[in-house]
C-alpha cells in the first residue's frame, strides 16, 4: 500500500525575507557575484501519517504564519530564468525543524506522530555561469552535515537501511611483516604510528587470533590524538626556541612558566613539562593565589565551570555556568556551547 506524501513549500513574504536578503548580500560581497540579482529561500516539507483535517490546521499554525509567509502546495514554480537547488541534512543528522514540526502536529492531532522531512530550496536569479552556481552551492552546503537533495518528491519518507555486511577479519595480521604493517596502516588511514601498530600486533599474537577491522578502528580512535591528547601530553625533556621575531617574548613566557611551576607544584617537582601543563598552569596559579573563588573544579581539564548567583522565582540560587569547547570537534568548532546547570 502506497503511503500518501503531502508536500508544502513555505516562503517569507518579500518584506520579511531577511534570511534571503542577507544571503544575497553575502554572496555578492563575499564571493564577488555581481551578476547575482536575487535569492529566494523556500522551506520545503514532506509529510506522511496526517489526516486532511490535521494537515489543514498544521499548515496554518505549525508550518507557516499566514501574515508573514506564502505557501505553495505540491509544486513550486521555478522561473525560466532562475536556477534552483535543494539542501537537506545528511541521513542520521538531527534536524530540529523536522523534530519540532512532528511534535507540534502531534500536539494538535492528539494522534500518532507524523513523519516530516524538511529541506531548503534556494532559487537564484541573474546571469550566472555554471561555475558561479557551483561556488554558491559550495558556500551554502556544509558537507559535514548537509547534502544536495532532489527536487522530485520521494516515494517514501522511511529511512532505507542496508543490511550490513559481516565484519571483516584482518586475515594474517599476526604474521604481517613490518613492511606489510606499514602498508596496512597507510591503506586504512590509521592515526596510530607504525610502533603503535606493532604493539597492537603483539597483543593479538598473545590472543592467538586475527582482529576484526572494527577492533582495529576502535583502537585507532581511542589511540588518536583527539582521545589521548598525545601531542599535549607528550613529555618535553628538552625545549628549544627557534630564532624569529617572536623569540624573545616566547623565551620570556617560558621563563615565567618555569617560575610559576615552582610556585604551583613546589621546587623539585617531578611533574613532566607538557604543552597541556603550559595551557592550564595560569589557571592553577590563580586558584592557588585564591583569586578565583567561584571556580568549580573537576577532573575535566579542557572545560570550565564557575558558580554564579542567579535570581530564580524571586530567590537567589547558585548555578554552574559550564563552558566546553574542543575546537577540533564538530559541531563545537562552529557552535561553542555554554550550559547553565543548578549547582
Amino acid at each position: 500500500m502506497k503511503v500518501e506524501i503531502r508536500r508544502i513549500f513555505v516562503e517569507k513574504k518579500k518584506e520579511y525575507a531577511v534570511e534571503a536578503n542577507g544571503l544575497l548580500s553575502d554572496l555578492k560581497h563575499t564571493l564577488g557575484l555581481k551578476n547575482l540579482t536575487g535569492v529566494r529561500i523556500v522551506n520545503r516539507y514532506d509529510l506522511t501519517g496526517i489526516s486532511d483535517e490535521d494537515y489543514a490546521a498544521a499548515k496554518q499554525v505549525v508550518l507557516a504564519e499566514p501574515p508573514l509567509d506564502k505557501t505553495y502546495e505540491e509544486d513550486l514554480k521555478i522561473p525560466a530564468n532562475a536556477t534552483a537547488f535543494v539542501v537537506e541534512l545528511l541521513p542520521g543528522q538531527y534536524d530540529q525543524r523536522e523534530d519540532f514540526a512532528e511534535q507540534c502536529i502531534q500536539l494538535i492531532s492528539q494522534k500518532d506522530r507524523p513523519v516530516v522531512a524538511a529541506a531548503k530550496v534556494y532559487i537564484l536569479t541573474g546571469k550566472l555561469t555554471p561555475k558561479d552556481v557551483a561556488k554558491i552551492k559550495k558556500y551554502c552546503i556544509n558537507p559535514v552535515e548537509a547534502q544536495e537533495a532532489s527536487l522530485a518528491k520521494p516515494d517514501t519518507l522511511e529511512a532505507e537501511l542496508e543490511q550490513p555486511a559481516p565484519v571483516a577479519i584482518v586475515a594474517g595480521f599476526d604474521k604481517f611483516s613490518a613492511k606489510e604493517l606499514e602498508k596496512f596502516r597507510t591503506s586504512q588511514g590509521l592515526a596510530m604510528s607504525a610502533e603503535d601498530l606493532v604493539f597492537v600486533q603483539k597483543y593479538f599474537k598473545k590472543e592467538k587470533r586475527d582482529p576484526s577491522i572494527t577492533e582495529i578502528k576502535v583502537l585507532d580512535t581511542y589511540w588518536s590524538d583527539h582521545c589521548r591528547h598525545t601531542t599535549f601530553e607528550t613529555k618535553l625533556n628538552k625545549v628549544t626556541i627557534a630564532d624569529s621575531v617572536f623569540t624573545e617574548p616566547v623565551k620570556e613566557a617560558y621563563e615565567v612558566y618555569k617560575k610559576d611551576r615552582q610556585f604551583v607544584y613546589g621546587k623539585g617537582s617531578k611533574r613532566p613539562v607538557t604543552l597541556m601543563d603550559m595551557a592550564v598552569l595560569a589557571t592553577k596559579k590563580l586558584k592557588k593565589q585564591g583569586k578565583i573563588p567561584d571556580l568549580d573544579a573537576s577532573e575535566e581539564i579542557n572545560a570550565c565551570s564557575i558558580v554564579v548567583p542567579i535570581k530564580n522565582n524571586r530567590k537567589t540560587e547558585d548555578w554552574l555556568v559550564m563552558y566546553k569547547n574542543e575546537t577540533h570537534n564538530h559541531p563545537t568548532e562552529i557552535e561553542p556551547s555554554v550550559v547553565l546547570l543548578p549547582a
